[in-house]
């Protein structure tokens, strides 16, 4: 890059990194940009990038992909019922095999390649995640009751990056294996964060999911309840358009679906002015 550019580029930065230096910034990782060595290093990099400028970010992250890797492995059929995997205690045990011991650790050792910053954590751990059974057909599979989010405030507190696996447990101790997209809005409302960030597979929520021109730049929630009750957005898409406008609908400034396969893009998305992806508020802004 030529100098004059670099230079551009960095001032085209600063009122971003003033603005947000000090927030909280809730990043939901997964999908394609998990399984690509080279995207989920270049993630690493811009997740310390914005903890070096002064932002605090917190991963929660899915793995849908390496649950269904290892099930296919151990021979045991994987079922979905209205989007979600059917749970019994054998798939629970596999599905916190990969999301706590692999998938958590893979990330945390990612980030640490940088220095020592990232810290991996389960819901389960110190009570952040309180869990309730979503339906009986579905076994052990879980909304989040409530948030707890002391352990994530000591973290941010100690200039660390929490990593947080989505498994949960209720009141009697019983494990929950919960939506990342759902568990990362929750985390966001509890800890007043500035932005909740979804990395999807696709440009943003589009109107037509086969043709990226319908792009939605932004919306408000109740534009976007109306999509939903419309049947405009795609049933993969509503659990995030729910974690959305639950996140700004409880003190969250900003929600954004953008494409996680695109390099660099969370540092795209902060510090530039490119405005990509659909940017979701409570109202309409300026």
């Amino acid at each position: 890059m030529e100098p004059k550019t670099t230079s551009e580029v960095l001032l085209q930065a600063l009122p971003y990194i003033q603005r947000f230096r000090g927030k909280v910034v809730v990043v939901k990782y997964g999908g394609n940009a998990m399984v690509d060595p080279a995207l989920s290093a270049q993630f690493a990099e811009d997740v310390v990038l914005m903890h070096q400028v002064g932002i605090k970010p917190v991963i929660v992250h899915g793995g849908g992909p390496q649950i269904t890797e290892l099930h296919g492995r151990l021979g045991k059929q994987t079922e979905f019922k209205d989007g979600h995997r059917v749970t019994d205690a054998e798939s629970l045990e596999i599905t916190r095999m990969v999301l706590v011991g692999k998938v958590n650790r893979e990330i945390v050792s990612l980030i640490n390649r940088h220095g020592p910053h990232a810290v991996g954590i389960s819901g389960e751990d110190a009570g952040l995640l309180l869990a309730a059974e979503r339906h009986p057909e579905l076994g052990f599979v879980g909304d989040v009751e409530a948030v707890n989010p002391h352990i994530i405030e000591r973290l941010l507190a100690e200039d660390l990056i929490p990593v947080v696996s989505t498994i949960g447990s209720d009141a009697a101790g019983q494990a929950y294996n919960i939506n990342a997209d759902a568990v990362a809005g929750a985390v966001a409302a509890s800890l007043g964060a500035e932005k909740v960030v979804y990395l999807t597979d696709i440009e943003g929520l589009q109107r037509d999911v086969a043709d990226p021109t319908t792009l939605i730049n932004r919306a408000t929630a109740t534009e976007l309840d109306a999509l939903v009750e419309d049947g405009v957005v795609g049933t993969g898409m509503i659990p995030k358009v729910a974690a959305c406008t639950h996140a700004v609908r409880h003190g969250v400034t900003s929600a954004h679906m953008i494409n996680g396969t695109t390099p660099h893009v969370l540092l795209i998305e902060l510090f530039t002015d490119a405005g990509i992806g659909t940017m979701i508020t409570l109202a309409e802004t300026p």
